[in-house]
């Protein structure tokens, strides 16, 4: 795979940092250049957390044990099941944000996210959504998937996908290593809408002709904040809102609509807590060796 374009990294006139890579796929100017697609990725783009089958690739590689696995999956749906968040939880998904990048090299994370994406995420994306992405690819507008993830292995997804970049969460990297410090806070809630309004500031893409597609109300300032909102795959709380404001709902489930595999970024704090599970286990187990 061609590799992707460095990571760029901007903050806004109140403080909130955004970051997103283009991979080599993307043209240098598009044929219609003032319009995009933002997809979210977990539960939207992919069935499932592409967190949780990073992690699930670590352990087929023996990188983590499957009790550390067990306890990943245990957190992931018991956030789901409580379907909230406080501020108390996005302040620990920091928190352990900063222990699973903590020491790892960004050429070592692109590359396990590149194999792990062909074994276990590949077959679970959502042909239907990839279709949505693909059409607007072919109309000549830019495609960014936005996602909670670290913004490498966003990118990685993207550039399988054949997509224009990836919009994610950025760790600071000092002589390409993690240091265990985030740039800005994770790429969550609000902070999509706040990232994709820098990114059409940058690109000059014009929000009323753009859209975005996403599966969780948590979403809702991203849907909000783009001209054509879709809701795919949704929970509940985001089809009421569909339904009120008008807004096209796709369902590319099959079976009772409660049976997912894993969880969505909708419960970030559950993801990253469970990430930082598996990047601690590779520490204990690099420390043995």
């Amino acid at each position: 795979m061609a590799r992707s374009r460095k990571v760029t990294v901007s903050t806004d006139a109140e403080g909130h940092t955004a970051g997103w890579a283009e991979t080599d796929l993307a043209p240098v100017s598009a044929p219609d250049p003032t319009a995009a697609a933002f997809f979210d990725v977990d539960n939207t783009m992919m069935q499932g957390a592409s967190i949780y089958w990073f992690a699930r690739g670590l352990a087929s590689r023996n990188y983590v044990t499957t009790a550390d696995l067990a306890r990943f999956a245990w957190q992931q749906l018991r956030f789901r099941l409580l379907a909230r968040e406080h501020a108390g939880d996005m302040s620990l998904a920091k928190e352990a944000a900063l222990a699973f990048v903590q020491g790892w090299r960004v050429d070592e994370v692109e590359h396990l996210a590149e194999e792990i994406f062909d074994e276990m995420m590949a077959p679970r994306i959502w042909a239907g959504t990839h279709q949505l992405a693909q059409r607007h690819l072919d109309a000549g507008q830019r495609v960014w998937l936005v996602s909670a993830a670290p913004v490498e292995i966003g990118r990685v997804i993207a550039a399988r996908l054949g997509l224009t970049g990836a919009i994610g969460t950025v760790a600071q990297v000092v002589d390409g290593a993690y240091t265990g410090l985030l740039v800005g806070d994770l790429m969550h809630g609000p902070a999509k809408a706040e990232a994709v309004t820098q990114l059409a500031a940058v690109e000059g893409l014009d929000l009323v002709r753009c859209a975005a597609y996403s599966d969780s109300a948590n979403d809702l300032p991203l849907l909000r904040a783009v001209g054509r909102a879709v809701a795919v795959n949704p929970d509940g709380a985001l089809l009421r809102q569909a339904r009120q404001h008008g807004w096209e709902v796709r369902d590319f489930r099959t079976g009772r609509r409660a049976v997912k595999i894993a969880v969505p970024s909708t419960a970030a704090a559950g993801l990253v807590a469970g990430a930082v599970t598996a990047g601690l286990a590779l520490q204990r187990r690099r420390r043995a060796d």
